[in-house]
């Protein structure tokens, strides 16, 4: 998710960051994955709460970083001025309907700051939801390794960057989709196929015949 914000013409380009952003992006990456480990093995101080909280942090927690960290880098490329920051009072509400075996996330969004054209904020919206379609594709080697914990690990890691980047692919409001249809409906398209397939593929790897 991105915000927009107020022009400032003068920022320097490279990627810059803060003392503020990395304890925004930690807070908001630890707490999601105490959240989800929450929903997928209820709190309990054992060790099985142990590895669904790892598991969660490995899966859930890479998606949403790496989600945030692209539209920041894809923003700070156009000489922009771009930064996560956590939305507190979201990520208490995630983990207190965590207990109640659901989540409502929404974590954060980067701020941006700069003059954009159409296109530019298109690719920086895009940026998002393609990070997930590559990550997952990356989870899914370890989903068929049979090691384990790590297949867990590439199982989950599949299924939820697949669902983040078709959920990020909403073309309404806030979502990355909207932006993107804006820019270009073939883009939109493309993605939105590509996202729509790793769901079918992760249903039938749910119903065993992949």
């Amino acid at each position: 998710m991105t915000q927009i914000k107020h022009v400032n013409p003068h920022y320097r380009q490279g990627i810059q960051t803060s003392q503020k952003e990395i304890l925004d992006l930690a807070k908001a990456w630890i707490i999601l994955g105490l959240a989800f480990a929450i929903v997928m093995n209820g709190f309990k101080l054992n060790l099985a709460f142990l590895i669904a909280f790892i598991i969660s942090l490995m899966t859930i927690g890479i998606g949403f970083l790496f989600h945030e960290l692209a539209h920041k880098f894809m923003a700070q490329r156009y000489g922009c001025f771009a930064e996560f920051r956590s939305f507190d009072k979201m990520l208490i509400l995630a983990l207190i309907f965590s207990f109640f075996g659901f989540i409502f996330a929404a974590p954060g969004a980067v701020m941006i700051r700069g003059q954009l054209t159409r296109r530019q904020n298109g690719t920086i919206s895009a940026a998002g939801p393609g990070m997930n379609i590559l990550v997952s594709l990356l989870f899914l080697p370890l989903a068929f390794s049979g090691m384990g914990i790590w297949q867990a690990i590439g199982r989950y890691g599949f299924i939820i960057n697949a669902w983040l980047a078709l959920f990020n692919m909403i073309p309404f409001a806030m979502f990355d989709g909207r932006k993107i249809w804006d820019w270009s409906r073939a883009v939109y398209a493309v993605m939105a196929a590509l996202a729509l397939c790793l769901i079918v593929f992760q249903n039938l790897m749910a119903m065993g015949i992949l």
